[in-house]
């Protein structure tokens, strides 16, 4: 599995980076063939004072992609429900081609 982050406007905290590649690396538990993993770390609002965290994530498996976005506060919790989305997405594909 080949993991590109990717970070936009600014420069990811070497925490951050560790944190989501030790979480992405959970995700062959949930299917075996994934070929590559697209991480968008984002922030958003950049002209407001608040700014938001917004996070990407895209997978890639043979004939099919999964893709993925949501925003917080934190780009921790963004990542986290993210990371929720993308695996129903992939246990629901999984069902269906085994359905």
């Amino acid at each position: 599995m080949n993991v590109n982050i990717q970070s936009v406007h600014f420069d990811a905290d070497e925490k951050l980076v560790d944190y989501v590649t030790r979480k992405l690396e959970k995700l062959n538990t949930f299917h075996d063939q994934i070929l590559k993993v697209d991480l968008f770390l984002k922030l958003d609002n950049v002209v407001h004072v608040i700014k938001d965290k917004v996070v990407e994530i895209k997978v890639h498996v043979p004939r099919h992609d999964f893709f993925v976005k949501t925003s917080s506060k934190s780009f921790e919790e963004s990542f986290d429900n993210a990371m929720d989305s993308i695996i129903s997405q992939i246990k629901r594909k999984k069902d269906k081609l085994a359905a």
